[in-house]
């Protein structure tokens, strides 16, 4: 892990300015970069990025809590296979992203780089470029829907013969959206590479909460699934133009000229083709394990390994809020200062590592007993094991989380889709002579080894990255190195509640102590202090 340098961070009245709802300014440098003079250096203050990832916390945790109140109000007031068609219209407008090609994420990079480099009156034709390309792939999705529609409604989905046609109609409704969807996204990238964190969630919140609260608006007036799905189509445009409303505001250059650049295309295709490989493939290795254990053992083997699966996961939600901050900020950093840029790095992995450790000891320490209350004695018994495995290997998968969006944010999302292109076969491989071998503990031993061989190998390619001179201290190191073994030795624990708490008390009490003495830096020790 980096050394961290003795780099201030800019001053919070600065951060407060970023809050505004008007344009920024770019603030000028005294510090010359490979780029040239570098500007923007508000954009990877450290207490700015500690408050947009508590946005982006707050604005993936809402709607999901929102979720948990409507969808049992839903399943009462409309029939089950309404509601059957109404999760698949939440689904395809969740995957209508697929259909940008990796441009939203593009354009984020490209314009933190550009911001980075001091290169700002390149921006809106950049953006516009990018809009522009995102709207003909919006176009191409919306006729992809409506030509496999009718086989979808008729019978790909074996939908009853009488909900056929409105079932039909909700689709090619969808497909409408989908332009908005995705340029939607676009012009959210725009904003998260200005660090606009608090407009974004600001808009996110309300636009996440009416997916789920916009359907029971209708219901008093009609159960008809096709006036649903015409609800969240109409909040799905409300929000595209919230977020082109906004997105004037702190950018008033792109209300100009609506601007088409050559030379930027090919720089976002590229980019967006890359990420596209990973989009595709990330998701097979994350959903393959259930089908294995499905053809290979059983369905009721698929909800004892998926439940544990499903609620540890939950936990990415820290490690992905971080990240949707840290990607602008590794590709301005990059662009302005890789030392910088190598001090984010380290911050961000530790900071996941402390956070992580005591919540995955826990998690892993008292698994059986918490599914024995919540799900049963026979539940827990069938997976505890499982929940242990893969509490490990989400702690693991979140670290990797950061080298993986540094690469990214460099520039080299190819890096990262060979890896995924390479560990694709490998992994089927593994899991299926797992799953044969040891049922659902094989599939969470063949995961969580999958996410540890590629947690090492982002590690070693993001160091090629990061400023020679950045050394990885020895003591984090040998933290690192012993979590593993801690997490091992909860895992065997044997015992009650009493001595397991005895244990999580005494092993937590250490962990704080040898943190804040030996392992936090004296900038990061004042850094935490400033927060209080």
């Amino acid at each position: 892990m980096p050394e961290i340098k003795n780099i201030k961070d800019v001053p919070s009245t600065e951060e407060e300015r970023l809050f505004d709802f008007g344009p920024q300014r770019a603030r000028p440098s005294a510090r010359n970069d490979v780029a040239g003079v570098g500007g923007n250096l508000h954009l990877t203050s450290g207490r700015l990025l500690a408050r947009n990832t508590i946005w982006n916390l707050i604005g993936n945790v809402a709607p999901m809590i929102v979720a948990v109140v409507c969808i049992p109000i839903l399943i009462r007031g409309l029939a089950n296979e309404q509601f059957g068609v109404l999760t698949l219209a939440w689904a395809l407008i969740g995957y209508a992203g697929l259909f940008d090609l990796g441009l939203g994420r593009a354009l984020t990079q490209l314009v933190a780089k550009k911001l980075g480099a001091g290169q700002e009156r390149e921006i809106p034709s950049l953006a516009w470029t990018s809009l522009l390309l995102m709207l003909l792939m919006g176009f191409a999705g919306s006729a992809a829907v409506f030509l496999i529609s009718p086989w979808l409604a008729g019978r790909g989905l074996n939908v009853p013969a009488e909900l056929q046609r409105e079932t039909l109609q909700s689709f090619r409704l969808l497909g409408l959206s989908i332009p908005f969807v995705i340029t939607t996204a676009g012009l959210r990238g725009l904003l998260e590479a200005h660090q606009r964190f608090g407009l974004i969630n600001a808009l996110r919140i309300p636009m996440g909460v009416f997916t789920f609260a916009g359907p029971l608006l209708v219901l008093p007036f009609s159960k008809s699934v096709v006036a649903v799905v015409a609800t969240l189509v109409a909040g799905r445009i409300a929000a595209w133009v919230a977020h082109l409303l906004v997105c004037l505001r702190v950018l008033p250059e792109l209300s100009r000229s609506i601007a088409w650049e050559r030379s930027f295309a090919g720089p976002l295709l590229r980019f967006g083709g890359w990420m596209t490989v990973s989009n595709v493939v990330s998701p097979l290795m994350l959903t393959l394990d259930r089908f294995l254990i499905g053809a290979l053992v059983s369905v009721t083997a698929v909800a004892y390994y998926a439940t544990p699966y499903e609620v540890v996961t939950k936990f990415l939600l820290l490690p992905v809020a971080l990240v949707g901050v840290m990607f602008p900020a590794f590709s301005a950093g990059f662009a302005q200062d890789r030392e910088r840029t190598a001090v984010l790095f380290g911050r961000s992995v530790k900071s996941l590592f402390l956070v992580l450790f005591p919540v995955m000891l826990c998690t892993v320490a008292l698994a059986q007993d918490g599914l024995k209350l919540w799900l049963g004695a026979d539940f827990a018994q069938h997976s505890f094991r499982v929940l242990q495995i893969l509490a490990s290997g989400v702690f693991l998968n979140s670290l990797a989380l950061v080298p993986f969006t540094l690469l990214q944010g460099v520039g080299r999302p190819d890096l990262t889709a060979m890896l995924h292109l390479i560990e694709l076969p490998l992994y089927l491989g593994l899991l299926w002579w797992l799953v044969s071998a040891r049922g659902i503990e094989g599939a969470a031993i063949a995961w969580t080894a999958r996410v540890a061989v590629d947690a090492l190998f982002l590690f070693g390619l993001a160091k090629r990255y990061l400023p020679s001179r950045s050394p990885i201290r020895l003591r984090t190191v040998l933290l690192s190195a012993t979590a593993p073994f801690i997490l091992t030795l909860a895992a065997l624990l044997r015992g009650g509640p009493i001595a397991k708490g005895i244990f999580l008390v005494g092993t937590i009490l250490c962990f704080v102590l040898v943190t804040w003495f030996r392992i936090l830096t004296p900038e990061d020790r004042m850094l935490a202090q400033s927060y209080h």
